[in-house]
């Protein structure tokens, strides 16, 4: 579904991304990982568009998408969350999912009010609410969501564009335990339907989650493959996961 050829991307002498290829297959959850300053999130934005690779080439379902505008992508079938939640803090939540409803159909009103006509957009947003866990908040402002929701409501805007593949930057950051949980359950409600290419600091949810592992340090993809086998990865475990991890 998604191949990078060779991406390459400096910020003067530091090479964050370094010659990274890689594959994701449809209807798999890939995850990518690595040590903090690895280039992860630098890799998610060139793939996502807001980044442009200095050098290599980016194909999603065997089109070449390297030139096309972050839009462009959304509109081709690829969506993002970010790593801080990026949502519209004092519209409401179901005025948020809306929104995003609409910029995938493209239906003609100029804001809010005209919005409110279009039962069409606002009936396949509540759709959305029970699978982000956020049934009965509906006309609460999005602002006053707990880190959580307000994670859940991102991931939910991403998927209101009906995307075919999904990246997820870090959606567990600055969770608790009881949080991530259910991000985690979230995440593993929309994969029947969604691939997902999922950066993660978190390793429990990494291992839960995923079909295939990619290890990313100082800009360079150092393996690719089934969490087992990432986990037994001698490289890897000195690089980042530690041996406590592969106990």
């Amino acid at each position: 579904m998604l191949e990078l050829k060779g991406l390459r991307k400096h910020f003067g002498g530091v090479a964050a991304t370094n010659d990274v290829s890689l594959e994701v297959v449809a209807g798999e959850v890939h995850a990518v990982i690595g040590p903090n300053g690895a280039g992860k999130t630098t890799l998610i934005g060139q793939i996502a568009g807001s980044l442009a690779p200095d050098k290599g080439e980016i194909f999603f379902e065997g089109r070449r998408i390297t030139a096309l505008a972050a839009h462009e992508r959304v509109h081709a079938g690829l969506a993002r969350s970010y790593q801080i939640a990026s949502i519209f803090r004092r519209f409401s939540v179901l005025d948020n999912l809306a929104a995003a409803v609409q910029a995938r159909s493209g239906s003609s009103f100029s804001f809010w009010r005209p919005l409110a006509a279009e039962r069409v957009l606002f009936d396949e947003a509540r759709s959305l609410l029970a699978e982000l866990g956020l049934s009965g908040k509906e006309a609460q402002l999005a602002g006053a969501l707990s880190h959580g929701e307000q994670r859940a409501l991102e991931v939910g805007l991403a998927l209101a564009t009906q995307p075919r593949l999904v990246l997820l930057d870090e959606p567990m950051a600055g969770m608790g335990p009881e949080e991530s949980r259910r991000m985690l359950e979230l995440i593993a409600r929309v994969r029947s339907r969604v691939t997902v290419l999922l950066v993660e600091h978190d390793m429990d949810a990494v291992f839960r989650l995923a079909d295939r592992i990619s290890v990313l340090v100082d800009g360079r993809v150092i393996a690719t493959g089934a969490p087992a086998a990432i986990r037994a990865n001698a490289e890897v475990r000195k690089a980042y996961l530690g041996d406590e991890v592969a106990s």
